[in-house]
């Protein structure tokens, strides 16, 4: 089965349901490219001195993170109300959902093709109920994806699998797109980086999204910092991980709200979520 590709129009309706179906779609050009490039310009110096990674992540591969803090451009993917909708289809099932990681992936000549692997398993490995989502992922193309340059490789339906199974490159299929396109897929879906057998870096924004009581991977309260944080409108801040992750998730000291605190304000309750009770 290949990777199913929906116009950027789409509905969010129409991208959950090959979502709910398949565990992936390719959303044609979402963005104007532009976008990316202007995302590259902010993040180059970073990009420059990343160090390379390990056997899993890639010895030719950099991930370069921190991009809500370094690079204003990302918060308009973060954001984008096609995505969030679409993540919003995925996870809802939990009271919310945040930011999990953001990084661009530099998948530079030579590189192998990765382990096929599920994103949830980054939580110790532990097995997920099956059908129960605990991640949303997203990859933007910041460069075209082909086959040849190390475009993301996937299984699609591989997410109503059973559990820690084994594949190799040969089942996977290459999710291909153009520079603004994004691919939305689901934690319990099997995939892997893709080789780059072609002369140029591929680079991919990788911008995954978590349920709300689950440890983000990416450490977003050190990751951008307080005196940046503090400059970024609400829903940013609630996306990044500053509100209750459910019914006495996440408050400060005396049930005060994040956001109040970071702010300064006063002592705002925050012991759950608005209309939030616990469960029985």
């Amino acid at each position: 089965m290949s990777v199913r590709h929906l116009p950027s129009d789409a509905a969010v309706e129409a991208v959950s349901e090959v979502l709910a179906a398949d565990g992936c779609v390719v959303i044609d050009e979402l963005v104007d490219p532009g976008v990316l490039d202007r995302l590259e310009g902010e993040l180059a110096p970073f990009m420059a001195n990343t160090p390379y990674g390990d056997d899993f992540s890639g010895h030719h591969t950099r991930r370069t993170g921190g991009l809500v803090a370094r690079a204003p451009a990302s918060h308009d993917l973060v954001m984008h109300p096609t995505v969030t909708g679409a993540v919003g289809s995925v996870l809802g099932h939990a009271t919310t959902y945040q930011l999990h990681l953001t990084q661009v992936i530099s998948i530079e000549p030579g590189q192998s093709a990765q382990y096929v692997h599920r994103d949830q398993w980054a939580f110790d490995f532990f097995s997920f109920p099956a059908g129960y989502e605990v991640t949303c992922n997203t990859i933007w193309a910041m460069t075209d994806f082909t086959e040849r340059n190390g475009g993301t490789r996937l299984i699609p339906g591989s997410h109503k699998y059973d559990d820690k199974l084994q594949f190799t490159e040969d089942d996977t299929e290459p999710a291909e797109m153009r520079k603004g396109s994004v691919l939305i897929y689901t934690g319990a879906l099997y995939h892997g980086g893709g080789p780059n057998r072609s002369e140029a870096a591929r680079h991919g924004v990788n911008i995954t999204y978590c349920v709300g009581w689950l440890r983000q991977e990416e450490n977003q309260y050190l990751s951008v910092p307080p005196e940046v944080a503090r400059q970024l409108p609400d829903d940013l801040l609630r996306m990044i991980g500053y509100a209750p992750g459910a019914y006495a998730l996440g408050y400060v000291d005396d049930l005060r709200d994040p956001i109040a605190v970071l702010r300064g304000g006063g002592p705002q309750s925050s012991f759950g979520p608005a209309g939030v009770t616990p469960r029985s």
